[in-house]
């Protein structure tokens, strides 16, 4: 049975939700988000089943970046529009349709479609995440998004390795139509168990646009910490981008071993409620620093202890966990800036990531092809120290960075 909450966005909860809700809302935005990813390990199998090159292939990696990135910009807003119950289950009926179209597509265009609309349909697991904000009061805000942002990583990272186990099993369609059932049954309990909530905007479509250039334009704080994830998120796209390569041609490790590897960063989706705690406990911006820091140093470690892949895996751990932590202490301060605003701060948030990812994963590969996987580390560990000359300068506490204008 679903409950009402008020329509207000700046009116918190008294209490925190059940425990029971907040796995379901990390499940539900780790199985999405991963929607983004099973296509990557399976490129090879694809460009067999359709007749195409491996290269052209390649594109479904693109067009569902594509479609994710026009989604952050055009669809996320809409949750300080719509009735974000409503607007959840109706975008997860369009992920399961369109995973579904992938699953049975008879041509690569076909398929190539439905990668855009899995892109596009898939920001509903940034979507929960706001949602997960406004259902919890300020004492409890950091760890309940923390925890709803375990699950996303953890979809983030697992993906590849559950496509390439699946795929070995059952085909590589399988993984598309195992979800795409999964999103109807996500999009069912989604819909019975999620409280409703109206936003405050009501003047339409277009001006809510505008609001999100002027949300960008008037708070200084969400640009820092924008810029501060972009730039350790950065690092995270340049070492899982690059590992592979140093594991196989290194370590000698099959596709499989890849795969298992893959899942030592799934230790780091645990430092996300201790990012929240420390949030919410005053000490989130100190933490940052800190979080900004360890980043660099792991993938400095990982370049240098290359020979030993238990090095190698240390380095990722440290690495996810520094990245979690610090985009959760992150969301915790800026969905505090206008809490009727907060899809369109995501959006400035996650666009903002999002597209230094993407630059950080172009630059990785040029860097790799000439310099190796020390160029690769050595790139990778200088970003986070350029988000931490960006936290030195206007989040160290003390720096005098205002919380909010406008």
């Amino acid at each position: 049975m679903t409950t009402t909450s008020p329509r207000s966005g700046t009116d918190a909860p008294a209490t925190a939700p059940p425990r029971a809700l907040v796995v379901l809302l990390a499940v539900a935005c780790g199985a999405t988000v991963a929607n983004l990813y099973y296509g990557q390990p399976l490129l090879g199998e694809i460009a067999g089943a359709f007749g195409v090159g491996e290269g052209t292939a390649a594109l479904v990696v693109t067009l569902t970046q594509l479609g994710y990135a026009a989604a952050l910009l055009l669809v996320l807003p809409t949750g300080d529009l719509v009735e974000n119950r409503s607007l959840v289950t109706r975008v997860l009926l369009g992920t399961a349709a369109a995973l579904a179209l992938a699953a049975l597509a008879p041509s690569f265009w076909l398929f190539g479609l439905a990668a855009v609309l899995v892109g596009v349909t898939s920001v509903v697991a940034q979507i929960l995440v706001p949602f997960a904000a406004h259902l919890a009061p300020e004492d409890a805000r950091g760890r309940v998004v923390g925890q709803v942002m375990s699950g996303l990583l953890l979809g983030i990272l697992l993906a590849r390795t559950v496509a390439s186990l699946v795929a070995e099993v059952l085909g590589w369609r399988a993984i598309y139509a195992i979800s795409a059932v999964l999103m109807l049954v996500l999009a069912v309990v989604l819909r019975r168990v999620l409280p409703t909530r109206r936003p405050e905007h009501t003047a339409g479509y277009g001006s809510l646009l505008a609001t999100v250039v002027e949300i960008a334009r008037t708070e200084p704080v969400l640009r820092a910490r924008a810029l501060c994830q972009g730039a350790i998120f950065g690092a995270f796209t340049a070492y899982w981008t690059a590992i592979s390569y140093e594991l196989h041609d290194e370590h000698g490790l099959s596709q499989a071993g890849i795969g298992v590897f893959a899942l030592v960063g799934a230790a780091g989706a645990a430092a996300a409620p201790l990012g929240g705690r420390l949030a919410d406990g005053g000490r989130g911006r100190s933490a940052s620093g800190l979080m900004l820091l360890l980043a660099s140093l792991a993938v400095a470690a990982a370049g240098l202890g290359s020979a030993h892949l238990w090095v190698l895996a240390l380095g990722g751990v440290l690495l996810d966990l520094a990245v979690q932590s610090h985009q959760v202490m992150a969301q915790q301060e800026i969905y505090a800036l206008r809490p009727e605003a907060r899809a369109r701060i995501n959006t400035v948030f996650m666009g903002t990531v999002f597209l230094s990812g993407a630059a950080s994963s172009a630059v990785t590969g040029a860097l790799h092809e000439a310099g190796g996987w020390a160029a690769v580390c050595w790139f990778g560990a200088a970003l986070p120290l350029l988000g931490l000359a960006v936290w030195a300068l206007r989040l160290r506490p003390g720096a005098g960075t205002a919380t909010s204008v406008g």
